[in-house]
């Protein structure tokens, strides 16, 4: 069992994005009563002093880093230096004051994209290192490889009780929206939406539609994330994911009806498709005890629910 109590101070490093909300609300609907957040303004933490200053003041028991530069092909492909280093910023910082702070429970969440473009299907934790990366995402890729080693290079050396989870696509309330640095699932709800306001015009699409991706609600992941807060897991590096996945093609038609969208749907060919296939074996903690509960189908209902709820706001951003 974990040493981290109910009324454990947690901090969660990127509490309003996407994944750091889903984390805080299902620690709080947990009973865990002393959660910490801070803003980017509140906490730069590409910056080692001030990281250092608030570890110092807060003493937190445990940390969950859900903090890291993000976004899709298109901004990966644009911004690799600013990729790599941000990343290693938050992520060093973090780990390394952890560490100095002696902070009890360390959880660095990453991304599928750690391992090689080619890696057998389906994706197991042994498979990293094996292989060159995507180059579309390599910067941020490799960032994260590093956390995932920094984090087991502490657990290995000093015995801390230091985890990586490795989620698969994520998608839920609070992503991103915007068309320029989006991932693909929500692109494609704000372009089936928006397609459908203007008489249900044609929405052209990235790629051949024929990658195979795997999709895992925010909010599953989060209980993978208390699940790892519960328990000592016994091994460094766990994949989460749902273990089945669809064609873009067969996500952009889902996603078509879920809007209702009528009008066609235009493949653009000449724009990359990234990575043939990206399927994760997350059967590792399905064998301790945590599992899916979000069907795609249903997940994408709800998404497109709070889309619509906070649509005025996405468009004025």
């Amino acid at each position: 069992m974990s040493t981290v109590r109910k009324d454990s101070k947690i901090y969660i490093a990127g509490h309003r994005g996407m994944v750091g909300s889903a984390v805080w609300r299902a620690l709080t609907k947990g009973g865990y009563s002393k959660l910490i957040g801070q803003t980017r303004e509140e906490l730069d933490l590409r910056n080692n002093d001030a990281v250092e200053d608030f570890l110092k003041k807060e003493k937190p028991v445990a940390i969950i880093d859900a903090a890291a530069k993000v976004g899709g092909i298109l901004a990966n492909s644009r911004y690799p230096y600013e990729f790599l280093l941000e990343n290693l910023e938050i992520q060093n910082n973090l780990i390394s004051g952890a560490h100095r702070h002696d902070v009890e429970k360390f959880i660095f969440l990453g991304s599928s994209c750690i391992y090689p473009k080619m890696a057998p299907q389906p994706l197991k934790e042994e498979y990293l290192l094996t292989g060159p990366l995507e180059p579309t995402n390599e910067g941020y890729a490799i960032a994260k490889i590093t956390g995932v080693k920094l984090c087991e290079a502490i657990r290995n050396q000093y015995q801390k009780d230091f985890v990586s989870l490795m989620p698969t696509n994520l998608y839920g309330p609070f992503d991103n929206f915007d068309l320029k640095t989006s991932h693909v699932l929500p692109a494609m709800i704000r372009k089936f939406h928006e397609a459908k306001l203007n008489n249900n015009a044609t929405v052209t699409l990235w790629g051949s539609g024929t990658p195979m991706r795997e999709f895992l609600h925010v909010d599953d992941m989060a209980q993978a994330v208390v699940f790892a807060i519960k328990n000592k897991l016994p091994e460094h590096l766990y994949n989460v994911g749902t273990g089945t996945d669809i064609t873009i093609k067969e996500l952009a038609e889902t996603i078509q009806k879920v809007v209702g969208h009528k009008g066609s749907i235009h493949w653009d060919s000449r724009k990359p498709d990234g990575t043939p296939r990206k399927l994760m074996d997350s059967s590792k903690m399905n064998a301790l005890g945590w599992n899916v509960q979000i069907e795609l189908y249903q997940g994408i209902v709800k998404v497109y629910g709070w889309f619509l709820e906070n649509y005025k706001l996405i468009k004025d951003e």
